[in-house]
């Protein structure tokens, strides 16, 4: 994994001193070949201890190993993908900017990737697979979170899986009285800490069902509850860029769980085709 990847992808489960190293590392990492670690104490106005405790919890033996793996990350990134991608962006007129927000969506999407392994994706997948075939899946979100759990629901039901979708709390917390073992709960939370949703979450695993939550790579309640946590990683500082980082990595995350729904299942992509022909068919006068 590349170590900007990794910081950027641990950064929000960090203490607010190691949040300031990182970030000054991810703003100036060509120019950190420049930094010894007391002089990127003295920068940031923090202890040399800080810096390297910093970067032995990255996993790294030294600030030196640190170092030496960001520049050689560097010099990866241009002569390869990351600089095609903001030329490719350049050349089709968005501009340097566009190039930029492209650059940092494929950064929030990997480093999701890299936290979300295969396997976690296959036992979601799983889940949800089984609860369609046996019972019910449960899929809630609230504001924003709502309009990937109303997508996702959608998708699920095109693949002939029975979800019961909801957006007001009240109306789920009267669903979930229904639900039993081998139902699956997938609750969509950005920040995981919306008290309804947690109380929501308790009373469904006392039901015996399965709870997968789809929260940011942060400590946050909902993700404790959960026997399956999703975790979706993107920080920027602007806050205008943040949550379209966001919503890219969210997506492309649970596209990858569509897929897996999809691969090996013939009698689900038959369904799905079925499906978007008879929708098709509706939508034609």
């Amino acid at each position: 994994m590349s170590p900007l990847v990794k910081i950027r992808s641990e950064r929000d489960q960090m203490s607010a001193v190691e949040r300031r190293i990182a970030d000054f590392v991810l703003e100036n990492a060509h120019l950190l070949r420049d930094y010894s670690s007391q002089q990127l104490a003295n920068a940031l106005g923090i202890s040399q201890s800080s810096v390297v405790k910093f970067t032995q919890k990255l996993g790294f033996k030294g600030y030196p190993d640190l170092k030496y793996s960001v520049g050689e990350a560097i010099a990866r990134a241009d002569n390869g993908d990351t600089l095609q991608v903001e030329s490719t962006a350049g050349n089709a007129g968005t501009g340097a900017f566009a190039g930029n927000l492209w650059r940092r969506k494929s950064e929030a999407e990997e480093a999701t990737r890299l936290i979300n392994p295969p396997e976690m994706l296959d036992a979601v997948a799983d889940a949800i697979g089984q609860a369609g075939r046996a019972g019910k899946v449960f899929i809630i979100g609230l504001g924003e979170d709502d309009i990937y759990a109303r997508n996702f629901a959608l998708r699920l039901s095109l693949l002939g899986i029975l979800t019961v979708h909801n957006f007001d709390t009240a109306r789920m917390t009267a669903n979930v009285s229904a639900a039993g073992a081998g139902d699956v709960l997938l609750m969509f939370s950005e920040h995981g800490n919306h008290p309804a949703l947690c109380k929501i979450a308790r009373y469904f695993r006392e039901r015996r069902g399965q709870l997968i939550t789809v929260t940011r790579h942060t400590a946050n309640p909902l993700r404790t509850l959960a026997d399956i946590a999703l975790v979706v990683s993107a920080h920027d500082e602007l806050p205008y860029i943040q949550p379209l980082l966001y919503q890219s990595a969210l997506q492309h995350l649970l596209d990858g769980v569509f897929v897996q729904l999809c691969e090996g299942h013939d009698d689900r992509r038959a369904l799905l085709l079925g499906n978007l022909d008879r929708i098709q068919q509706m939508l034609e006068p």
